[in-house]
């Protein structure tokens, strides 16, 4: 297929450069408007070829598009269904977590508080022990004190009862 410039461009036929190099100026005859009107029809099928190829290749553009649109659409609606399938178990794993995380604050203050008793407790029942202690001590040395005391009035009960019975004599 050949350009309207292609159609100018070729080399005229040598009637036509006759009639040019005899008058000076060109002759517009039959074959000449033949050619130009060819040329012309040429232009407008190549012109009309043209903008069919692009409203074809629009039409596929668009036949892409929608398909593109479609596949978004459903990729769309695959996903809020695997969102709703694990949202539910999330709610509940966040719930628990938290309540966890809230008891884990309740613990650690009870934690201490437990361990500072128990820091007291020991204390006192250290306290209790050594005050028991020093208790059994004391009360050994009262029994120890009242028997060598009973042991003493004994003694001189012993000797008064002596003395009584020999002045009685």
């Amino acid at each position: 297929m050949t350009t309207t410039r292609q159609i100018l461009e070729q080399p005229q036929s040598p009637f036509i450069q006759r009639n040019i190099s005899i008058n000076g100026s060109p002759m517009v005859d039959d074959r000449e408007e033949e050619l130009s009107r060819s040329a012309l029809a040429l232009y407008k099928e190549k012109e009309d070829e043209i903008e069919r190829r692009k409203m074809e290749v629009r039409d596929r553009v668009q036949t892409k598009l929608g398909l593109a649109e479609e596949a978004t659409r459903r990729l769309a609606e695959i996903r809020e269904e695997l969102e709703a399938l694990t949202d539910p178990m999330r709610k509940e794993v966040s719930a628990i977590r938290k309540r966890v995380d809230a008891i884990n604050r309740e613990l650690k203050p009870l934690g201490q508080s437990c361990q500072r008793k128990e820091r007291e407790f020991k204390e006192a029942l250290e306290a209790y022990n050594e005050k028991n202690k020093e208790k059994a001590i004391y009360v050994s040395k009262l029994v120890e004190l009242v028997t060598e005391s009973e042991k003493l009035r004994m003694t001189k009960l012993d000797e008064l009862s002596k003395s009584i019975d020999v002045s009685l004599r």
